[in-house]
C-alpha cells in the first residue's frame, strides 16, 4: 500500500512540475530563450493568493486574480528584460538578465513579506478519497492537481493546434524571420507565450503551496529548477514531453525519498537527468533539429 501511496504522491508532485515545465518549454520552443525567472513568478502567484485570502477574498477569485497579475508580470518581464536582448550577439546576455530578474523578484518579496515562512491556506475544497477500506487516502489537493495538469496539457495542445494564435506560435518557433514576412506579429506572439507561461506558473504556485502549505520568497526557486530539468528530461519544446518529464521527475523524487534517502533525493533526480541526456541528448520526446547552412 505504501508503494501505491508514494506513486500517487509522485504523480501529484510531478503534475505540478509539469505545469511549471510547460512555461519553460513554450518560451524556449517559441522564443528560444530560457526564462530562469519563471520559478519566481510561481512565488509571486502564491503570495497574491495569500494576501487576497488573508483579506477575506474567496479562493476562486483569489486564484483568478493571481493568474491575471502573473500574466501581466510575464508580459512586463518579456517587454522590459528580454525583448531588447532578443537579438543580442551573446546568448549569455539573456541568461544573465533572467538571473537578475529572478533575484529582483526574490528580494522584492523579502522586503515586502520578510523571510519568515507564511502558513498558506489550501484553496482546494474537494473531499479526500478513501480507497481500500480507508487504508489509502488520496487528498483533495492531489486529485485537483492531477486533473488540473491533464486539463491544462490537453487545452494547451488544442490551443496550439487549432487556433490562429497557436499556429502563429508554431510559425514563430520554426522561423521568426519568415513568420514576420507572412504578416505574423512576432513580438505579440512571443509576449502571448510569456503571458500563458506565467499564468500557468500562478496555477502551479497555488497548487504547490496548497499541497505543501508553507510560503517564503524562495518557494519557487527549487521547483523552478526541477521543472526546467523536467522540461529537458521530456524534450524541451515538446508539450507532451513536459508532461511526461514532470511526472517522471516527481515519481523519481518521491521514490528516492521513500526508499533511498530523503537527503539524496535531489541528487538522484539530477543523476537520472544526466543518464537520460547521455543516452538521448534531446530528451524523451525531443527531436534533433537540423541546422541549415
Amino acid at each position: 500500500m505504501s508503494f501505491l501511496r508514494n506513486l500517487i504522491n509522485g504523480i501529484s508532485l510531478g503534475s505540478v512540475y509539469a505545469i511549471i515545465a510547460l512555461g519553460y518549454t513554450m518560451v524556449y520552443g517559441i522564443a528560444k530563450m530560457l526564462n530562469f525567472a519563471h520559478g519566481d513568478v510561481i512565488m509571486v502567484g502564491a503570495y497574491v493568493v495569500f494576501v487576497a485570502m488573508s483579506n477575506t477574498m474567496p479562493a476562486v477569485p483569489a486564484v483568478l486574480l493571481s493568474i491575471v497579475i502573473c500574466t501581466g508580470l510575464g508580459i512586463l518581464i518579456e517587454r522590459i528584460a528580454y525583448r531588447p536582448l532578443r537579438n543580442a550577439s551573446s546568448p549569455l546576455a539573456v541568461l544573465i538578465t533572467a538571473i537578475g530578474v529572478s533575484y529582483l523578484l526574490q528580494n522584492l518579496a523579502l522586503l515586502i513579506f520578510g523571510s519568515n515562512p507564511k502558513s498558506f491556506a489550501s484553496v482546494v475544497n474537494v473531499p479526500d478519497l478513501k480507497l481500500a477500506g480507508g487504508k489509502l487516502t488520496i487528498t483533495g489537493e492531489t486529485i485537483v492537481t492531477i486533473v488540473a495538469s491533464l486539463v491544462i496539457v490537453f487545452a494547451l495542445t488544442a490551443f496550439i493546434n487549432k487556433t490562429k494564435p497557436g499556429q502563429a506560435m508554431v510559425a514563430v518557433s520554426e522561423d521568426q524571420g519568415a513568420a514576420k514576412l507572412m504578416g505574423i506579429n512576432v513580438n505579440g506572439t512571443i509576449a502571448l507565450t510569456f503571458a500563458i507561461g506565467s499564468g500557468l506558473a500562478a496555477i502551479a504556485g497555488v497548487l504547490l503551496c496548497s499541497a505543501y502549505p508553507q510560503l517564503t520568497p524562495y518557494t519557487g526557486s527549487m521547483p523552478g529548477i526541477k521543472a526546467f530539468v523536467a522540461a529537458v528530461f521530456g524534450g524541451i519544446g515538446s508539450i507532451p514531453g513536459a508532461m511526461i518529464g514532470g511526472i517522471l521527475l516527481g515519481v523519481i523524487e518521491i521514490f528516492g525519498k521513500a526508499y533511498i534517502s530523503s537527503q539524496m533525493a535531489d541528487a538522484i533526480v539530477f543523476a537520472v537527468l544526466i543518464i537520460v541526456l547521455l543516452v538521448k541528448p534531446t530528451g524523451i520526446l525531443g527531436r534533433q533539429i537540423q541546422e541549415k547552412v
